[in-house]
């Protein structure tokens, strides 16, 4: 495996890097409170920068993630991504990539997702009911991708479902999400797999939760990497009893962890969409990079805090927006032990079948 970024990846992952540096500034973020930063997306999106994932892949998409998570930039970039773009080229008709691929690229069309923690029926023409209590960037979104008990999925315009605001720990514009007999068309189209429907439908839903996965690992990787960049940048100035508090073995040991933990997430994560890209299965893997990203973004981001001693407690510092970030991405990929489990059941359920390499 090959990890190298292309000369489009390069570009592309520069690119972010310095759009996210030059407007995810700690003033702007104060500014926006609680919201998405439309300047910012906007800026993203006319650098053409949600259109260049179609060509550089998940394993792209993880690199401009990893740059949003540097600065905590409030964009739904991941969500409109991964269940958008990455969902409907992958596994929408034609009718709706031509339909929906156009505006996803330039914005005007913002996709987000509830694939999980959701209990949504489907009816036999086509409606919807049903409730997603928690729902990231709901508020930003025109369309949402929906799984139903089933795992078919779903694309529901949140104009015609009830839409309530919910704050998390982080500033994730999200919201409940209330289906009542709502409109949907299913991914793909009803009759798209013909008799392996069933199998098919069981198919994509895992897709679209391992693409998920990899690419809020990565978002994870950035959050914790701009966690520790802070905490070293901090104990390098900050000095007690005349020498600077990087210099004690304690904080460098405490640091030496947190980035080994950053660089777990990274490598897994990159791993995972490597994967995909090359058309391999990633299942597995994308699991992998997802208990990482949970169970040691958790390490990083109490580390980054403890680091910065009682400035770490500041609500206003920019750190905590880090440690606000960590956990709620923690949260949001599944508890450790659960992934760890499933992660477990998958690989016996590989080997049953001959496939102990997934």
């Amino acid at each position: 495996m090959d990890f190298t970024p292309t000369e489009e990846q390069t570009a592309a992952r520069d690119l972010a890097a310095r759009i996210f540096g030059d407007l995810s500034t700690h003033e702007r973020l104060t500014a926006v409170g609680t919201c998405s930063d439309g300047e910012l997306w906007k800026a993203l999106c006319e650098a053409g920068l949600p259109a260049a994932v179609e060509d550089i892949g998940l394993l792209g998409l993880v690199l401009l993630l990893e740059e949003q998570g540097r600065t905590t930039a409030q964009v739904p970039f991941a969500a409109s991504c991964v269940y958008g773009l990455l969902a409907v080229s992958a596994h929408g008709s034609a009718e709706q990539r031509e339909r929906l691929l156009p505006g996803i690229a330039d914005g005007s069309v913002v996709m987000t997702g509830a694939l999980s923690d959701s209990a949504v029926r489907a009816g036999g023409s086509g409606e919807l009911s049903g409730v997603a209590p928690v729902v990231p960037w709901l508020r930003d979104a025109t369309h949402v991708l929906v799984a139903d008990e089933e795992h078919r999925l779903w694309l529901v315009r949140t104009a015609d479902a009830r839409c309530e605001p919910v704050e998390l720990t982080a500033p994730w514009s999200a919201g409940r999400l209330t289906l009542d007999a709502t409109p949907a068309e299913q991914l793909g189209g009803v009759d798209a797999y013909g008799e392996m429907y069933d199998d098919a439908y069981d198919a994509m839903y895992d897709d679209v939760l391992a693409t998920a996965r990899t690419a809020f690992a990565g978002l994870q990787a950035g959050v914790c990497a701009g966690s520790v960049a802070r905490a070293v940048a901090y104990t390098n100035t900050r000095e007690q009893f005349g020498q600077p508090l990087a210099a004690k073995q304690g904080v460098q040991l405490r640091a030496a962890d947190a980035h080994m933990d950053t660089e777990a997430i990274r490598v897994t994560a990159y791993e995972a969409a490597w994967r995909r890209d090359e058309g391999l299965d990633y299942a597995a893997h994308a699991l992998t990079a997802a208990w990482w990203a949970s169970e040691a973004g958790h390490r990083v981001v109490h580390a980054g805090q403890h680091l910065h001693g009682g400035m770490g407690a500041d609500l206003e510092h920019p750190v905590h927006r880090h440690f606000l970030w960590g956990r709620q991405l923690d949260a949001y990929l599944g508890c450790g032990s659960e992934l760890l489990q499933e992660l477990g059941e998958s690989i016996v359920h590989g080997e049953g079948e001959g496939e102990g390499d997934a």
